[in-house]
């Protein structure tokens, strides 16, 4: 299978400039690559750069060297040089996010927070809302909090309204971030099907899964990033 995502002599640090500048690292030299239909786990302990490699291959987060290569239509796009307009298009057409946070416009209701990202690629509002509730519904939210606001939902309940977001699309590219943290034995099970399913439909997917049962289910690779870690 082709390789929707190829990361090279990838290097992180942060610098605390209010507290001198001292420059902490995060990983050096990482390269790895993920192939269509393939879920590459990321490994390791709490500071060994998971998150952030994650926010990295958004590019909400921006390395200090190194490349990361998506396949995006007939080509590629480096995230590391690529333009701010091509970021954007990359992330409406290409890479699926679901962070471990839910984050929306206020007052903004539970369906069309979903639906958003059907709107953004042009589908029509009857269809993208019918999608929307379709997958609302597998994850067990219930029609009554569909024309509210999640920012009111439980943790458990904005989990699911993010994970319906980052779904519905089909995205070729799904970032997921610890994606079943806050859901009960039942939700998880969902998850992991909406997983397999878009790596059957051919998604290439990069997660962080504290949950060994989700990861063993749904993990082809494990990328262990102590490695990177301790050389940086």
């Amino acid at each position: 299978m082709p390789a929707m995502i190829e990361v090279a002599g990838l290097t992180k640090s942060f610098t605390l400039h209010g507290q001198g500048g001292v420059r902490i690292p995060v990983f050096a030299g990482l390269g790895l690559s993920v192939a269509a239909g393939e879920c590459l786990a990321l490994d390791g302990p709490s500071g060994s750069g998971k998150s952030t490699l994650l926010r990295s291959l958004y590019a909400n987060y921006r390395p200090d060297a190194g490349a990361i290569r998506v396949r995006h239509g007939d080509g590629v796009v480096d995230m590391m040089t690529a333009p701010p307009h091509q970021i954007l298009a990359v992330r409406r057409a290409t890479i699926g996010y679901v962070s471990q946070f839910l984050r929306v416009i206020p007052r903004v209701p539970a369906l069309a927070v979903v639906a958003e990202p059907l709107r953004v690629l042009g589908v029509e509002l009857a269809v993208a809302e019918r999608r929307a509730a379709r997958l609302l519904a597998r994850l067990r939210i219930p029609e009554r909090l569909w024309t509210l606001a999640p920012a009111t939902f439980s943790g458990g309940e904005q989990q699911r309204i993010n994970l319906a977001r980052g779904f519905i699309a089909g995205s070729p590219i799904l970032l997921l971030d610890e994606p079943t943290a806050s859901l009960d034995h039942a939700n998880r099970l969902t998850v992991i099907e909406l997983i397999c399913a878009a790596k059957q439909a051919g998604t290439a997917v990069v997660g962080i899964f504290h949950d060994r049962e989700v990861r063993d289910a749904v993990a082809d690779r494990v990328f262990d990033m102590s490695r990177a870690r301790d050389a940086a």
